[in-house]
């Protein structure tokens, strides 16, 4: 399990590719890679990667299967590039994001970045089949960073986060330019709540449930997100959410 609390930015150093299995050899920050064993799990760009050898302080072995290479941005990844890295948290650790598998949904392009002095606000692109669990004030994990949705267009099929000056300066977010693809984990807790809130629904109301779906958003009204807000499963804020 990760905390969404990005620790460090990493470079990876050398990629090389046999029988399906892509290997990244990644540096990392003076004193990341202490105490570390072979077997341990690593966030890199919040993807959940196994240690397979250790060749120094800071210089450590990754593979990855192709699964993860169809499903995350580490199939775009190349020498040079930085990513955020995360240990796997301890027993008892303080969650200060939101508690996360290093299990990637999907991955999103980056169609906006709106700066204003010191606020940095960036747009995603919203795939269809992800929409239900993606509102204002839900959590999302991008690059393995636990943020806050600022603001979503279902219609345009989009959704916000704003960065502050601290995610800026520990991530790799300050790089990225339109165009660039994103990790996203959608938050556990939220799939569980809008898909027991939606089943729980069409039981009760069956093929009315469009009808009255349709009727709420014409009421300026998410169902998706009344079901998780009428739960009240929130996590606690952290310093690389959205601050309200």
């Amino acid at each position: 399990m990760f905390t969404g609390i990005v620790q460090a930015v990493a470079k990876i150093v050398e990629v090389t590719d046999k029988n399906g299995i892509r290997t990244f050899i990644i540096d990392f920050p003076e004193g990341f890679c202490r105490n570390l064993e072979i077997g341990a799990s690593v966030a890199i760009d919040g993807v959940c990667l196994t240690v397979t050898e250790i060749l120094s302080g800071v210089r450590v072995k990754f593979n990855v299967m192709l699964q993860s290479l169809l499903i995350t941005t580490l199939s775009k990844y190349d020498a040079e590039q930085l990513v955020n890295a995360e240990r796997a948290a301890k027993d008892g650790a303080e969650i200060g994001g939101h508690p996360l598998s290093g299990h990637v949904d999907f991955n999103a392009s980056v169609v906006d970045i709106n700066r204003i002095e010191d606020n940095y606000c960036m747009r995603l692109a919203l795939p269809y089949e992800w929409k239900r669990y993606v509102f204002p004030k839900g959590y999302i994990a991008l690059n393995g960073a636990s943020l806050t949705v600022s603001a979503v267009n279902k219609q345009e099929e989009w959704f916000e986060v704003w960065l502050i000056p601290e995610t800026r300066r520990m991530t790799v977010f300050e790089s990225k330019a339109v165009g660039d693809f994103i990790n996203i984990e959608i938050e556990r807790g939220t799939q569980v709540v809008v898909d027991t809130v939606r089943d729980t629904l069409n039981e009760n109301l069956g093929p009315l449930l469009p009808m009255f779906e349709k009727l709420l958003l014409e009421q300026g009204v998410d169902l998706d997100a009344l079901g998780y807000e009428s739960l009240s499963l929130r996590a606690p804020m952290s310093s690389q959410n959205f601050e309200e």
